[in-house]
C-alpha cells in the first residue's frame, strides 16, 4: 500500500505579492479606471486585497473614487436636460483622467495616494 499526499486546500490564502507586483497592479488599477470606470478597482479589490497592504490600500481608495465618480456621472446624465448636466459630465471626465494619472504615478513610485473629492464607502 502506497501513501499518497492529501489534496491541497483550494481555499487557502493566496501568497502575498512582491512589492514590484503590488506597484504594477496598483498602477494598472488606477489607469484602468480611466477607461472602464469602477470595474478594474472593484475586481482588483475583490481579488487582490488580501495579497498585501499596499495593493489593498490602493484598490480601496481607487474603488471609493470610482464609485464617487459613477454617482457624479449619474447626476450628470439626470441633469442633461438642462445645460448643467453636460458641464458636469465634462468636469467628471476631466477629474477622472487627471486624478487617475496622478494616482497611477504615485503607485508606480511606491507611494500611497488619497484621491480628493471622494466619499469613503469602503473603509
Amino acid at each position: 500500500m502506497s501513501e499518497t499526499t492529501p489534496p491541497q486546500n483550494p481555499y487557502q490564502a493566496s501568497a502575498p505579492l512582491s512589492p514590484a507586483d503590488e506597484k504594477l497592479w496598483a498602477t494598472l488599477i488606477h489607469v484602468g479606471g480611466i477607461f472602464f470606470l469602477f470595474l478594474p478597482s472593484l475586481i482588483g479589490y475583490l481579488v487582490l486585497k488580501d495579497r498585501g497592504p499596499f495593493i489593498k490600500e490602493h484598490t480601496r481608495v481607487a474603488l471609493n473614487f470610482q464609485i464617487t465618480m459613477a454617482i457624479a456621472y449619474v447626476v450628470g446624465y439626470i441633469t442633461i436636460i438642462i445645460v448643467i448636466g453636460g458641464l458636469i459630465l465634462i468636469a467628471v471626465a476631466v477629474v477622472v483622467i487627471v486624478f487617475s494619472i496622478i494616482a497611477a504615478v504615485a503607485a508606480n513610485n511606491g507611494q500611497l495616494y488619497k484621491y480628493p473629492l471622494t466619499i469613503e464607502f469602503i473603509k
